[in-house]
């Protein structure tokens, strides 16, 4: 019979024919080790790596964080930008004054340092901007979680509640509280505003936590024996965070707007407190006069709810892989 006439099985060795000579690199040189080498010492890849990768160079991100930068400060530390006390400074005989040494945008109509109102102002917006989004990013997020993960009873009734308060428009719901609250705060504003304004961000994490709780991780830690709350506090919300800090941030300037609204219908925060939308209905008086004078606060509340719609734009791009690679 003919040598090696069936072929070796796989995993026996089996004997070259005679005069026949076989070479074998080795495993050095066959370029394996450099094609599987992994370098150990790179951080992991993550979401929010990446965001923060793709955040870094794009110039609307440094534009926008600067902006946002300049306004909280103004607002934390004006004595860092002026001397004078808005409400102590004032001088009738300085009513609609021209800009001066010490006075770079003139007066008022009650002689009061104009520049000095716009510093003091940003502080009213800022709090009650950042109150309201804290308020409604925690009460919309629990919301939106239950109903999204325990489904049943618990969506629907949650989900009902939640389309009777999105039928309220927002600035008309706090037009008719804030005319009838005894006390006029940027605390009572921000609660106000949180109240009728936490149904889109309850829509958001409700949403996002049904594409997220049957996901391989959550069935992995259901699997282990985790519980319910568990699973929803360590794997569900961090998972589901990217649209809330989205929206979170453009909210913010809404909210600045919405208090700004209700102030200069004259039924937000009182003439004692200096804010830009008061200062924006005080001064249109003068708008024939000397209407220079409106746009200064107007321009400081447009800059502000600016930087932060860009900055939620720069976040919305940088957290969307899709967006990332058109």
């Amino acid at each position: 019979m003919p040598e090696n006439r069936y072929p070796a099985v796989p995993g026996q060795s089996r004997q070259p024919r005679r005069g026949q000579e076989h070479f074998a690199a080795p495993l050095d040189e066959g370029g394996l080790g450099a094609v599987d080498a992994v370098d150990t010492r790179e951080k992991p890849s993550s979401l929010w790596r990446d965001a923060w990768l793709a955040m870094r160079v794009n110039p609307l991100f440094w534009v926008a964080g600067a902006i946002i930068l300049v306004v909280v400060t103004v607002a934390a530390f004006p004595q860092l930008f002026t001397s004078l006390d808005p409400r102590l400074s004032c001088s009738l005989a300085n009513a609609y004054g021209p800009p001066q040494a010490g006075h770079i945008f003139g007066f008022d109509h009650q002689g009061c340092d104009i520049y000095t109102r716009v510093i003091y102002g940003a502080r009213a917006s800022v709090i009650v901007g950042v109150l309201s989004t804290a308020l409604v990013v925690v009460f919309g997020t629990l919301v939106g979680a239950i109903a999204g993960y325990f489904g049943g009873l618990f969506d629907t009734l949650l989900s009902r509640l939640t389309d009777i308060f999105f039928a309220v428009p927002l600035v008309l719901a706090a037009i008719v509280i804030m005319s009838l609250a005894p006390s006029r705060t940027t605390v009572t504003v921000a609660l106000v505003l949180a109240a009728f304004g936490w149904t889109q961000i309850a829509r958001i994490t409700r949403g996002s936590v049904l594409s997220v709780k049957n996901n391989e991780f959550v069935t992995a830690a259901r699997s282990l024996g985790m519980g319910k709350a568990g699973i929803l506090v360590k794997h569900v919300l961090p998972n589901s965070a990217a649209p809330i800090i989205v929206y979170a941030t453009v909210a913010l300037g809404t909210f600045i707007v919405a208090e700004a609204t209700l102030s200069f219908l004259g039924i937000g925060l009182p003439p004692s407190v200096v804010s830009w939308g008061g200062d924006i209905s005080q001064y249109q008086r003068a708008i024939r006069v000397q209407p220079e004078i409106i746009l200064y606060p107007a321009a400081g509340l447009a800059l502000t709810v600016l930087g932060f719609i860009m900055m939620g734009d720069v976040v919305r791009d940088a957290l969307d892989p899709k967006a990332r690679k058109r």
